[in-house]
């Protein structure tokens, strides 16, 4: 009797897994009805973010799996996992191949240390090692410079000091190592930043649909928020997956009073996403 549970188990969380996969398929042939893969990339991200408008905000939908695999989900997003797919999608739809499975190849090649699935560890955790792999990958450009002079050096190490938090770390110990050797050489890096105060003064310098990568006092953190600029008009919006609303919107306030209103926001880093 209990085989037979197991096994009945196994069948439905298979079954789970492949509608799941069929649904977002389903939203991905959404998707290419309504997009025009003409537009330049920069509105072509947008109006793809657009796509996404309202769309429910759900945490760590990427530790569904007991082994790293990529997790595909068009239904439910947070901040960093609504960037990556937003983007994934738009090259997609710029490329030759405007496919499924180029799509799912995209947000692999976006999501992982030089676009290879090596266990947990090869996933870009944090978002300044996703800036360094993908300005790397030629996938985007960090133009913070030539917009700010100043500058700030990250103290990462949450994860490491943190492993209960996260089911693979809880899982796999063994990782641990590699992710403390990851936040060291992230905390050699020097970046460039427009601090919040000034960000007001330098939109104009910002493009709609440049990546904005939130930078934070956080204890052991670098970026604690990720969205695209959007001009509204002749201001500079926020388009984002909102934990605090639980869905994705474009911010009824500035950019810079957005970032003015969280204290834990201390400043941005602007990324320009570059066609492959």
């Amino acid at each position: 009797m209990k085989t037979k549970i197991f096994s009945l188990l196994i069948l439905s969380m298979a079954y789970i897994s492949l509608f799941a996969q069929s649904d977002d398929k389903a939203v991905f042939e959404q998707y290419k009805l309504a997009i025009n893969p003409k537009l330049d990339l920069d509105k072509l991200i947008v109006e793809t973010g657009r796509f996404f408008l309202d769309r429910p905000y759900v945490a760590s939908t990427l530790e569904i799996n007991d082994q790293e695999q990529l997790v595909v989900n068009l239904r439910e997003l947070d901040c960093t996992t609504f960037v990556e797919t937003t983007f994934a999608l738009a090259l997609t739809a710029k490329s030759k191949e405007f496919t499924y499975d180029k799509f799912c190849r995209t947000l692999t090649k976006i999501r992982y240390r030089d676009g290879k699935i090596d266990q947990y560890p090869s996933r870009l955790h944090y978002f300044t090692d996703w800036i360094k792999d993908n300005t790397k990958k030629g996938l985007v450009k960090d133009v913070t410079k030539k917009i700010s002079c100043d500058t700030i050096r990250f103290h990462d190490g949450f994860m490491s000091h943190n492993p209960d938090k996260y089911k693979a770390l809880r899982e796999h110990p063994e990782f641990i190592p590699t992710i403390a050797a990851q936040e060291n050489d992230i905390n050699q890096r020097i970046y460039n930043y427009i601090p919040k105060a000034d960000v007001a003064a330098k939109a104009n310098k910002i493009k709609t649909g440049d990546i904005i990568a939130i930078t934070t006092n956080l204890k052991g953190l670098d970026i604690s928020h990720v969205g695209f600029a959007v001009w509204v008009g002749k201001e500079l919006h926020f388009m984002h997956a909102s934990s605090t609303l639980k869905k994705v919107v474009i911010s009824d306030k500035t950019l810079a009073e957005y970032l003015n209103g969280v204290k834990i926001h201390t400043g941005i880093i602007v990324l320009r996403p570059i066609e492959e």
